[in-house]
């Protein structure tokens, strides 16, 4: 059985992401979707809502399987008996950054990876400006699936709510 292993945040998770791990989903017989934990990051997310997102959003496809993971991507797919790690990418600045990545697993465990390339329509779809147009209220509904968009809008109207300052400089006389 052909198993890889899809390494990420997914905080939030994207249409991009998705795309992605669908694809993987259709070239491979089984697809492991990792969400990272990594104690020096913040996360909008808990690792546990983000491993929920992707279940939800992957439940047409009996082929894929989310985990939460804390460590090395290439001993995640040892300990899955992973063929490779599947890795989307949107650019030459993704590239970059995931050949570096790839090349540090081949040495240390001599699994591949192997770089998908997202769809034009994800391109430019990344999970950090999703994150800053929930933050400003926009809506994020094009961007990913909709537990997700209610999930950011929920996240930032609590924390909006808290920050909202009146600007007096449009009053002089306030």
């Amino acid at each position: 059985m052909s198993t890889v292993v899809c390494v990420g945040s997914y905080d939030p998770l994207t249409y991009g992401h998705l795309d992605v791990i669908s694809r993987a989903a259709h070239i491979f017989e089984r697809v492991i979707v990792a969400v990272a934990k990594n104690s020096q990051k913040n996360y909008l997310f808990t690792a546990a809502k983000r491993e929920e997102f992707i279940t939800q959003a992957t439940a047409d496809l009996p082929n894929v399987q989310a985990v939460t993971w804390e460590g090395l991507a290439c001993d995640l797919a040892t300990r899955y008996g992973a063929v490779a790690l599947v890795k989307g990418i949107r650019n030459s600045k993704d590239t970059d950054s995931e050949m570096t990545q790839a090349f540090a697993n081949r040495q240390l465990s001599g699994i591949d990876t192997i770089l998908i390339p997202t769809s034009p329509e994800n391109a430019l779809i990344s999970s950090s400006v999703v994150k800053e147009i929930a933050a400003y209220g926009g809506d994020v509904s094009g961007f990913v699936p909709p537990e997700v968009a209610q999930a950011l809008q929920q996240a930032f109207t609590a924390t909006s709510e808290d920050n909202i300052a009146p600007d007096h400089s449009l009053n002089p006389e306030a």
